[in-house]
């Protein structure tokens, strides 16, 4: 087995809380966690993520396998399972934890090499944390195979409440994605012409995202009267509007937001169409703020949204966002993401970023739609990429 740095060094100093980690452990009845998502596995290393598999994890007749093992109450227990390659970046960039297994080349020699390492603590037979989703099946079963009276518990929950409430470097990413985000739409917005196509304009923001730093995702695009919103061939006419909705990755954190354009002047009924789309989402940021349930303003903006002149075709959703674009808080159920609005009435915590949108799909006129992001404080929130949410015009 090569073992880079294997060693226990004294007092690891973890990049993220231990003592709410321990605590929602506790609450789990799990001894130690075994993490294995790209998303858990970059949060609990620090922000670190290997760039030799950031696009695709396949390799050989297998894949890449990430693990992170953190024992209740005994940091100085952690190990780091990674691939061969990723001992040049221990040398350049030491990990914090004390054990860094860097030997593997599938699934199945990363699960061995948990098993070693639970075994030297002695959590071999412990209760055992683990992302059921993201945890593939032959490397589950060779640790039921190697872990004789362990018992295998669903860890999923407590690691998204531990990322729950972001710390000011989060935030400040966070932020960042959504400013870079806005700044690259509304630049492909201007930049897109009458004749555009989809597919064209698409690139265009993909190229906007990358050049600002940004890793891109996706976009969401509609042109004129459609509500489709995948790439084609269809082109941009003078007087039709546009709807972009882009996600973009700034170094882990996702930044989603949707802005309007239009090609030429929007018209009477175009300005109130938005109006209404942007009351619905005034009446939800008013209720916004450490302390009150989310389902405060879930109510309000769909009272307001009730009195809408659209409502029949108009649809309010929030959401909480970071790491990923759909994570705790979990503020509505099944709508559209399939989970459970949990945290509705609990109360939002100074530190939690949500995603607030309201989507208009309009017989007639097209796809009308506003998100932004919001970081809940303790006076209310501060919204990440506050412009271009009226109607921008294209061809500028």
């Amino acid at each position: 087995m090569n073992d880079n740095a294997g060693q226990t060094r004294q007092a690891a100093v973890t990049p993220f809380d231990t003592a709410k980690l321990d605590r929602l452990m506790e609450e789990a009845g799990i001894d130690v966690i075994v993490a294995t998502s790209k998303h858990n596995t970059q949060y609990l290393m620090g922000g670190y993520k290997f760039i030799f598999f950031a696009a695709m994890d396949a390799i050989g007749h297998s894949r890449y396998l990430p693990m992170v093992i953190y024992e209740k109450g005994a940091p100085d227990h952690s190990a780091y399972v990674g691939n061969r390659m990723e001992g040049a970046e221990h040398q350049n960039n030491p990990f914090w934890t004390p054990a860094v297994h860097t030997a593997t080349w599938g699934t199945q020699d990363a699960a061995g090499l948990a098993v070693e390492h639970l075994k030297k603590i002695g959590k071999a037979g412990g209760r055992i944390g683990i992302e059921p989703a993201f945890l593939p099946s032959d490397a589950r079963d060779l640790l039921a195979s190697r872990l004789d009276g362990a018992r295998f518990v669903d860890a999923t929950h407590v690691l998204e409440r531990l990322r729950a409430v972001k710390t000011p470097g989060e935030l400040a990413k966070l932020r960042r994605a959504s400013e870079l985000i806005t700044d690259s739409m509304l630049a492909t917005i201007a930049a897109a012409r009458a004749g555009s196509t989809k597919m064209e304009i698409i690139e265009q923001l993909r190229r906007e995202e990358t050049n600002r730093g940004l890793h891109f995702e996706y976009c969401l695009l509609t042109l004129g009267s459609s509500h489709n919103r995948a790439g084609s061939p269809q082109a941009w006419v003078e007087g039709e509007i546009l709807s972009i909705d882009s996600g973009g990755n700034y170094h882990g954190y996702i930044g989603d937001l949707c802005r309007m354009g239009v090609l030429g002047e929007p018209d009477a009924e175009l300005e109130d169409l938005l109006a209404e789309v942007e009351c619905i989402q005034q009446a939800a940021f008013a209720k916004v703020r450490a302390g009150a349930a989310g389902r405060e303003m879930i109510v309000a903006a769909e009272a307001e949204l009730k009195a809408s002149p659209s409502a029949a075709f108009t649809d309010f959703f929030c959401h909480g966002m970071g790491l990923i674009a759909h994570e705790a808080p979990f503020l509505m159920t099944n709508h559209p993401v399939t989970y459970d609005g949990i945290d509705a009435d609990k109360p939002l915590e100074a530190g939690n970023v949500i995603s607030v949108e309201t989507t208009m799909l309009h017989p007639k006129r097209g796809f009308i739609k506003l998100e932004d992001t919001l970081a809940i404080t303790d006076g209310g929130y501060e919204m990440f990429g506050d412009r271009g949410r009226g109607w921008n015009r294209g061809g500028a």
